[in-house]
């Protein structure tokens, strides 16, 4: 799978560790920054991965920061995408069934980095239910 990366200073080594887990399980990545824990604006790394998995260049996004709120809500600014800000397993195993969300947001300093290790594995396993959901998907997509 093709999967975009970015953070800001605050997700930084959450996205690291993530990076690397991906990486080993063939997974292509490309890191879009920021590449160090200097503070940084969030929107500078993550609209650039909206846009890229918009595009379709890429399968799947996965952004950070502290809380992942601001990332989720820069990602969701870019039509055709459908980020979901996830927390636990679940959320992130309905944000795939039910939304076909095609970025996630993980808030890196409220959820221990095993547990974001998790979501992320969900999030990219779980496959979209279609039927009664796909109707919904359209009305979102909508102008």
């Amino acid at each position: 799978m093709k999967i975009a990366l970015g953070c800001d200073h605050a997700g930084f080594a959450y996205k690291e560790t993530i990076r690397q887990r991906l990486v080993s399980q063939g997974h292509e990545v490309k890191d879009f920054g920021t590449h160090t824990p200097e503070a940084c604006d969030y929107p500078l790394f993550v609209r650039p991965v909206a846009a890229a998995v918009a595009a379709g260049a890429f399968d799947r996004g996965i952004v950070l920061g502290g809380s992942g709120n601001g990332e989720a809500m820069v990602a969701n600014r870019v039509r055709g995408v459908r980020c979901a800000l996830c927390w636990d397993v679940a959320s992130a195993r309905l944000a795939r069934q039910h939304n076909d969300a095609n970025m996630l947001s993980l808030g890196a300093r409220l959820i221990p980095l095993e547990t974001a290790l998790e979501i992320v594995q969900v999030f990219l396993t779980t496959p979209f239910d279609g039927g009664r959901h796909a109707a919904r998907i359209q009305m979102i997509d909508e102008p």
